[in-house]
């Protein structure tokens, strides 16, 4: 059995720009809905919704029969953790809270099997390896391994251009919600500075070499932070999708007067 190639590196080279949503619903089926419904690629949120491993697990197994591609974000970046988070299957992880290029270097080896790494072997027992069917696992599946690192305050912006330069570093997400609180804008990530900082980190990102990314929910600011080099646009989360439409419909039967007057936009992103 051949280790499957990396879908979203792969979207990442057949496309100039990808689309995905963060997945917060811990519910397999909700998962399912969401894999089926288009988007490039599919974010398992663990930082900010209820996940545990089997969650986690169940979401890659059902949306591994559709063309999109896993991302999971973990809670922090443990190596322990990163280790499990791999022999389920996961390909692609997007850590939160990186801030220099010496936490950036120390995920690439949590994630790499030795000579490259320090990830713990135990293929027989791991999904990613298909419990040792998959040929030659150990020697393959760092080339198949997507390290997206996510600078989300003043130190990391700071530090960008390090950590752009950290071999293994395939990304960087630039988290808009907790750099608008870095900033000293919290609850704006549309303020203009923030806007700014962004675009010239997204700029920074692209030209050495590197993939950026942000979610982003205000469809103005999308096709800036495209031009300035966005290559990954989170454009949902599929919570919020879920409480608007049931308050819109709610509103329109249950509170018409309130149907006229709809709840203010969400925030730019997070």
């Amino acid at each position: 059995m051949e280790l499957q190639k990396n879908k979203f590196v792969q979207k990442l080279r057949e496309k100039p720009v990808t689309y995905g949503c963060w997945v917060g619903l811990p519910d397999n089926t909700c998962a399912e809905i969401m894999a089926g419904a288009g988007f490039d690629w599919l974010l398992i949120d663990n930082e900010h919704a209820p996940y545990d491993l089997r969650t986690t697990l169940s979401h890659l197994q059902v949306m591994a029969a559709y063309d999109v591609a896993p991302i999971v974000r973990p809670v922090v970046g443990d190596t322990a953790l990163i280790k499990q988070l791999l022999d389920i299957g996961a390909q692609t992880l997007l850590v939160p809270m990186v801030d220099t290029a010496e936490q950036a270097r120390e995920l690439v080896r949590a994630t790499r099997y030795p000579p490259e790494g320090i990830r713990g072997l135990g293929a027989s027992l791991a999904r990613g390896a298909q419990w040792n069917r998959t040929t030659d696992y150990l020697h393959k599946a760092n080339a198949e391994i997507c390290l997206i690192v996510q600078a989300e305050t003043v130190r990391a912006i700071e530090n960008l251009d390090e950590i752009i330069a950290v071999e293994g570093v395939a990304g960087v997400f630039i988290g808009p919600s907790d750099l608008s609180a870095s900033m000293g804008h919290v609850g704006n990530a549309g303020h203009p500075d923030v806007v700014s900082t962004i675009k010239e980190g997204l700029s920074k990102i692209k030209a050495a070499g590197k993939f950026g990314g942000l979610l982003n929910m205000d469809p103005s600011l999308t096709e800036a932070y495209i031009e300035a080099g966005a290559s990954f646009v989170g454009v949902g989360v599929d919570t919020s999708m879920l409480a608007q439409a049931s308050k819109a419909l709610a509103s329109k039967y249950c509170n018409p007067d309130a149907a006229q007057n709809p709840p203010a936009a969400p925030s730019a992103g997070y």
